[in-house]
């Protein structure tokens, strides 16, 4: 039997819904109150477990080209992760990341709103003006990435170490026959087991610090490339028609967009072009820990830098080819980009915007 519309219930009923104490809580005042309080917070959570969802298999796909010693195509890269590991291939070591981004990008977006705020207050530094703006997002970004890349550091080496396990294997000539558990790896890395297990000479890190393997090249790469990435965002959304207020205003003439695709838009080119400039660091760093994790012995980052570029002695790589090499896999994370934060975006702001037009409820007052 369908429940009757407030107006018209029966006397003396009680429907159960009213004694749900979720259903209660949503729809009072303390909920909104909650909401508004935390809007940076709700908004970058839900947009991060979403949008990383979506791009994860093209980030695995990403780092398995930017570790393959031999050239080897998108496609039939991930022909044969689906042939040796199933769809389960494309999502390995998903549930770290899935956790730890959308908590970073939670706080991230904490700092950055913040440090936008006090900058365009106390600070006094012009909404109106496209320098004022797009610095004040720089600032914000370096910051953020600055504090975040501390404790981002053990969760993308686990990924990195999860994703990897059978190229890793591979190039040692083993053969693996049940991949470990999240938590088995990260135990091999505190012990310094990986290079043992993935046939290294024992040159693997040992002890807790061995969570932060790579640590200057990531906090380099999330300083730089995050102040970049939200000043262009900030940038072409002054650009493309937002208001002092934060509010979309009227696209200008020379850019027909939608309002709602706007978001989409910026989030995307911001995301793809930032990536591009620092994509070099990216793959010098995921190497840098592939060779930690493979217990082999240490490379500097401008060496490292330099084998890319140059190749081995024995075949050495002319300047284009070590260009294309250190490229490998840009057009996979691109798409992911593009994906990733592209969705990001749309879907922040339109849990934002939803949580600026919820209507307002008073909180219940007690009298005692």
């Amino acid at each position: 039997m369908d429940r009757p519309n407030d107006d018209h219930k029966d006397k003396g009923r009680i429907w159960l819904t009213d004694l749900n104490p979720f259903r209660s809580y949503v729809e009072s005042g303390q909920f909104d109150d909650y909401l508004r309080s935390h809007k940076a917070v709700v908004s970058a959570t839900t947009a991060s477990l979403l949008s990383t969802f979506a791009g994860y298999p093209l980030d695995s796909l990403k780092s398995r080209l930017q570790a393959s010693r031999t050239s080897i195509t998108v496609p039939r890269l991930a022909a044969n992760i689906l042939r040796e590991e199933g769809i389960a291939g494309f999502y390995r070591g998903i549930w770290i990341p899935l956790v730890t981004i959308s908590a970073v990008r939670a706080v991230s977006f904490t700092i950055y709103n913040e440090t936008k705020d006090k900058l365009h207050g106390p600070y006094g530094w012009s909404r109106e003006r496209l320098l004022s703006v797009g610095a004040s997002g720089a600032v914000g970004g370096a910051l953020a990435g600055c504090l975040i890349s501390i404790g981002s550091v053990p969760f993308e080496l686990v990924k990195v170490r999860r994703q990897l396990e059978y190229s890793i294997a591979a190039a040692k000539g083993i053969q693996i026959v049940k991949p470990p558990s999240t938590w088995s790896a990260i135990k091999d890395i505190v012990r310094g087991a990986n290079g043992d297990k993935m046939g290294g000479t024992g040159n693997s890190p040992k002890g807790i610090t061995a969570l932060w393997t790579g640590m200057r090249l990531h906090w380099l790469r999330d300083t730089s490339g995050t102040a970049l990435y939200f000043f262009e965002y900030d940038s072409m959304r002054y650009l493309l028609g937002r208001l002092p207020n934060g509010e979309q205003g009227p696209t200008p003439y020379w850019a027909p967009i939608h309002a709602s695709i706007i978001p989409f838009v910026c989030g995307s080119l911001a995301g793809v072009s930032s990536w591009a400039i620092i994509y070099p660091l990216d793959v010098v760093k995921t190497k840098t820990q592939q060779r930690a994790l493979s217990g082999l012995k240490y490379r500097g980052p401008i060496e490292t830098l330099k084998r890319l570029l140059r190749g081995p002695e024995e075949a050495p790589r002319t300047m284009l080819a070590g260009f294309a090499r250190l490229y490998r896999g840009l057009g996979v994370s691109a798409i992911r980009s593009v994906t990733t934060h592209g969705l990001l975006w749309t879907i922040l702001d339109a849990v934002s915007g939803w949580i600026d037009h919820r209507p307002i409820r008073r909180s219940p007052e007690y009298a005692f």
